[in-house]
């Protein structure tokens, strides 16, 4: 939208930050916590919410109001021509002013899973942009009109979409040429411990080279490092290469490209990364709720296998690399299953709807431009 719109002020806000920190202590503190220790309350709680149930709804309308007065006042001081939600918490605050005539603006919301859920749904909301077409037909059921959904797929950054083939991905990042690569997206959360499924994989029948990435958790890195240590040491240490141990990175994207495996929990963006690098999931720890739906999808197409215990990781992924007819099913599966370019068809149809809504002033001698995928775009 920036490349778009150069006369245009395009900002990325996190909500979480401008409610203020008791709000985020309570909201994204809870629903981390809970995911911890009370994962089966947490898919309970999901379909829950799922329901429709106007006592639910008018609970949870009371709790926003009070702890989203910052973002309400950050609203009204902005005055938006476009809210784009990609989380149902301020699809609903945004809604919820326009109802009251709070806010003069238009709002569109991307969800980013595999499978929708009500609470998504926030009248009134111009356009809803889902992951599939089974995202579409949940939305339609929950009385959303069809003509305002559209089947984009999930946004993912240009790097994933740029294409890069393995033994390049695997040069730039100093890899074996020659051996599997497994690659850990390690999480500070779930049923598992990420050194448990590190250890599993270190003490694997198969021979790979292994590659965790703890992101911005500085302790959790800590942890796996140490845990890759007292592998190395062990009497029944199988010899290798050390595992490659990181934190954040922004390269994402040739990470997974120069993988052979993905194992990891399946929220929405990191599959929407893999499919679109062509690399198979293995599924671990998948969050009750929105994670376990996206799993499932994952699973009826043939793009992930699912790990239900960490004792069984290993041998699952010794088993799988070992069957070099599964794995290229399953990438092409991958692939099929994909939507690369879903930013951009997102930016174009909210440009479209923007000028319908004569929301845009055409700048005098623009010239049409195009985005990456060919789609023009004035």
């Amino acid at each position: 939208l920036r490349d778009a719109l150069p006369d245009e002020t395009v900002e990325t806000c996190d909500v979480l930050q401008i409610t203020g920190a008791p709000f985020r202590r309570l909201y994204g503190g809870g629903y981390a916590a809970m995911v911890r220790h009370l994962p089966a309350l947490m898919g309970w709680l999901y379909d829950l919410m799922d329901r429709p149930g106007r006592g639910r709804d008018r609970l949870r309308n009371a709790f926003q109001e009070v702890f989203s007065r910052p973002l309400v006042r950050f609203l009204r001081r902005k005055r938006p021509k476009l809210v784009i939600n990609t989380h149902f918490l301020p699809a609903e605050v945004v809604a919820r002013l326009r109802r009251q005539g709070r806010l003069d603006c238009l709002q569109v919301t991307v969800t980013t899973d595999f499978e929708t859920h009500r609470i998504w749904v926030q009248p009134p909301t111009e356009r809803y942009y889902t992951a599939t077409e089974r995202g579409r037909a949940y939305l339609v059921a929950c009385g959303v009109p069809r003509a305002d959904i559209v089947v984009t797929g999930i946004p993912v950054r240009p790097g994933f979409e740029k294409p890069l083939d393995r033994e390049t991905a695997r040069r730039r990042l100093e890899l074996p040429p020659d051996r599997p690569v497994v690659l850990l997206l390690a999480s500070a959360g779930g049923v598992a411990s990420a050194e448990a499924l590190l250890s599993a994989l270190l003490t694997m029948p198969a021979d790979a080279q292994i590659v965790a990435i703890a992101g911005n958790y500085a302790k959790l890195q800590a942890r796996l490092e140490a845990c890759a240590s007292a592998a190395r040491r062990s009497p029944n240490a199988q010899r290798r290469d050390p595992p490659r141990i990181l934190g954040f990175s922004d390269r994402m994207h040739e990470w997974m490209q120069a993988a052979d495996i993905v194992v990891g929990k399946p929220g929405g963006l990191t599959t929407a990364e893999a499919l679109v690098c062509g690399v198979p999931l293995v599924i671990v720890n998948p969050i009750p709720g929105q994670e376990t739906r996206n799993s499932d999808y994952l699973l009826e197409h043939g793009a992930a296998i699912k790990v239900n215990h960490p004792l069984l990781l290993g041998e699952r992924v010794s088993r799988l690399l070992a069957d070099h007819q599964r794995l290229a099913v399953m990438r092409l599966a991958a692939r099929t299953i994909a939507r690369p370019g879903a930013a951009a068809r997102i930016a174009q149809d909210v440009l479209e709807l923007l000028r319908e809504r004569h929301c845009l002033t055409a700048r005098p001698g623009a010239q049409e431009s195009t985005w990456a995928d060919g789609q023009p775009f004035r």
